[in-house]
């Protein structure tokens, strides 16, 4: 009997252990690991990629539920198959977005480096007053699943209003919250606070710039958890500046990581996160089962539980 010739699947970061022991018990496959949390050097990657049935090109699997970073044309164009982790991180990501929106608006992080620097002397009027929920109007530019799950926490602080926009109305959505859906020089003009969490699409791309954030109330606090590029970076640090607007939140940039001599980070009105959307060990644990049975059911010619849709 001619023994059956192992899948070859690599791996090109250090996965959460659900994932990992997935693949180590698939008896039909071989795994190799680039074991290191940093990204794979283009040479590794070659060595590592070579005879691998994910490259031959038969299943990419990613780790996201954002997917701008695969050359799609190029795998549609090939016949490839692509597993992604939609959402698995809807709530995580909603939660810090609700975190992040507090950390801005409350002026936290200046509040923090005041404790640690001596300049918390004495109680004052007006010291660090930020600006609160209560009887706001929300803006919400993408009401999908993690803009749904945004305003479904951010209602019990008493938001008056919320708004939506995005490419087309989305009543049965929109109910749950009474969201009304207006353009998006409209949302601009009337939100107190205004969320991006829409996909990055040629439509979305450099959505956020001077004319948006002129149009915007110069107390709105601005937070984008979506993708760095559906903002124009330099026109929201002119709007930071230049008090255009009070302050704005970004768990998302262009480039990632932001060198660290950006003139967004000399800003006292701007928080800077990281990309930890999803950084909780529940979720990376559940992203990397997915991605570890999308990329078992590709190889094996089975239906992916998450699959692109190309």
């Amino acid at each position: 009997m001619r023994p059956v010739r192992l899948m070859k699947v690599f791996v090109t970061r250090r996965i959460p252990a659900e994932g990992r022991v997935a693949l180590a018990r698939a008896a039909d496959c071989e795994v190799e690991q680039w074991d290191s949390d940093e990204p794979i050097p283009a040479k590794e990657l070659e060595r590592g990629v070579a005879g691998a049935h994910g490259a031959n090109l038969k299943v990419i699997s990613t780790m996201s539920v954002g997917f701008d970073h695969l050359a799609l044309d190029e795998i549609k164009k090939r016949g490839i198959r692509v597993g992604y982790t939609p959402d698995v991180l809807t709530d995580t990501t909603a939660e810090l977005a609700v975190s992040l929106l507090l950390t801005t608006c409350r002026r936290l992080p200046e509040a923090i480096e005041e404790v640690k620097n001596g300049g918390w002397t004495s109680w004052k009027p007006l010291w660090l007053c930020g600006y609160g929920l209560t009887q706001s109007t929300v803006g919400i530019i993408g009401l999908g699943r993690i803009g749904q799950a945004i305003a479904r926490r951010l209602k019990p602080f008493g938001v008056q209003r919320f708004l939506y926009t995005g490419r087309q109305p989305r009543p049965e959505e929109a109910a749950e919250f009474q969201a009304e859906f207006v353009s998006t020089p409209e949302l601009a003009a009337q939100s107190d606070f205004i969320i991006v969490a829409c996909s990055l699409t040629p439509a979305t791309e450099g959505l956020c710039n001077k004319d948006f954030f002129q149009k915007m109330k110069e107390t709105a606090v601005f937070i984008n958890i979506s993708r760095g590029d559906v903002v124009n970076q330099d026109d929201l640090y002119q709007a930071l500046a230049s008090g255009k607007i009070a302050a704005a939140g970004l768990d998302v940039t262009s480039p990632e990581p932001l060198p660290t001599n950006h003139p967004l980070l000399t800003l006292k009105n701007c928080v800077i996160l990281p990309h930890i959307g999803s950084a909780t060990y529940r979720t990376r644990n559940t992203m990397s089962l997915l991605a570890a049975n999308n990329l078992l059911a590709g190889l094996r010619g089975e239906p992916m539980p998450s699959e692109l849709k190309l």
